[in-house]
């Protein structure tokens, strides 16, 4: 049985290395020699540049239920992502829900401003203009304190992607320590069948819930830690703020505090139930069997079940009017306008042609 994302690791970065199975874990094979990784207690693999894998490693982390993530340096870019260990959709749907009826959408974001604070400090009439300026003010106040604990200047979130070692220090640090938490909440949210494009606050971007759940922790984890790592200097900045963010994430137990929140999060007092699975199979019976069929989605039952045949007998007549007669009423030739009258045709002298309309299936990646 696979750990809970809880009691997993936070999060490995390698880069210029190359990652084999070994056993029922990877190795990691560089300049310095051989190192085994136990991927089955590990939530997050970010590859960065120089990094090659095999086809058996990315199948042991995907069965161990490790997200992999194809990063840049330092993981300040995000460029692809494996899949997560759940294969159930009950979540994602129950997370589609909420973001496509806007009474709920806006509880939900209510909700994720208020986490942001604590309890009672918010008043519940606020309007969500008031709220977005409460937490601006928020954020601001943590950069100023962080700033002033630590004794390092501080003249606003300013730097430019492609001028990466031109930003300040403590902007670099910043950028860096976002990333990795934007990693781990990528992981948890992936792993408990969530999707993170489906934003609340955040929105039209793949990363969209990732960045809501994130924000949550940055004033009380990344924004102190990085103003912390960098009044220790500037060498070797980015490799001693991702070491620093292991040892604060695994500190904070922020991996057991993600999924909980986006619990309570995604819990609004208008009702809201889950779409009807028509009797779909549990979380378990897919997680055990991914290759488990999935239940046909049917406007009148709701689902049916899927993985059978469905023959003439199955077919149901739209209407009692259905006859084997051709309809002969006029149609609308849509090209030119114009009324057309279909003659009948005997289905016993006509000869068959080739089925050259036939729908083709079309299956969008995920």
């Amino acid at each position: 049985m696979l750990p809970k994302v809880r009691d997993s690791l936070s999060y490995l970065y390698v880069e210029h290395c190359r990652i084999d199975q070994e056993h029922k874990a990877i190795a990691i094979h560089e300049e310095q020699g051989k190192v085994p990784v136990p991927c089955a207690t590990l939530s997050l693999l970010m590859l960065g540049p120089g990094t090659s894998i095999s086809h058996a490693a990315v199948l042991t982390l995907a069965d161990n239920g490790c997200l992999v993530v194809w990063c840049g340096e330092q993981g300040v870019r995000f460029y692809a992502q494996g899949m997560g260990e759940t294969r159930s959709t009950a979540k994602v749907l129950h997370q589609a829900h909420l973001c496509c009826d806007s009474t709920l959408r806006l509880q939900v974001v209510r909700n994720i401003y208020i986490a942001r604070f604590t309890p009672g400090e918010l008043d519940p009439s606020l309007t969500i203009q008031q709220l977005r300026g409460r937490e601006g003010i928020r954020v601001r106040e943590a950069y100023t304190i962080a700033s002033r604990e630590n004794g390092v200047p501080w003249h606003g979130r300013n730097y430019d992607r492609s001028q990466w070692t031109k930003a300040d220090s403590v902007n670099r640090a910043l950028s860096v320590a976002n990333s990795c938490l934007y990693g781990i909440c990528h992981a948890a949210i992936v792993s408990a069948g969530y999707s993170p494009a489906l934003g609340f606050i955040h929105t039209g971007k793949q990363l969209s819930f990732v960045y809501d759940i994130a924000d949550l922790y940055k004033a009380d984890v990344t924004i102190p830690l990085a103003f912390r790592t960098a009044a220790e200097g500037s060498n070797e900045l980015d490799r001693r703020i991702r070491l620093a963010c292991r040892d604060a994430f695994k500190g904070s137990k922020i991996l057991a505090r993600i999924l909980p929140d986006i619990d309570r999060i995604l819990t609004v007092s208008v009702a809201a139930p889950l779409p009807d699975n028509g009797g779909e199979e549990d979380e378990g019976d897919y997680d055990a069997d991914a290759a488990a069929p999935g239940p046909l989605w049917d406007p009148h039952e709701g689902t049916v079940p899927g993985g059978q045949s469905f023959g003439e007998d199955d077919a149901k007549p739209e209407s009692p009017a259905n006859t084997h007669e051709q309809d002969t009423s006029p149609k609308t030739d849509i090209t030119s306008g114009t009324s057309k009258s279909t003659p009948k045709v005997n289905p016993e002298t006509t000869s068959k042609s080739p089925d050259i309309n036939e729908e083709e299936g079309r299956e969008r990646p995920s």
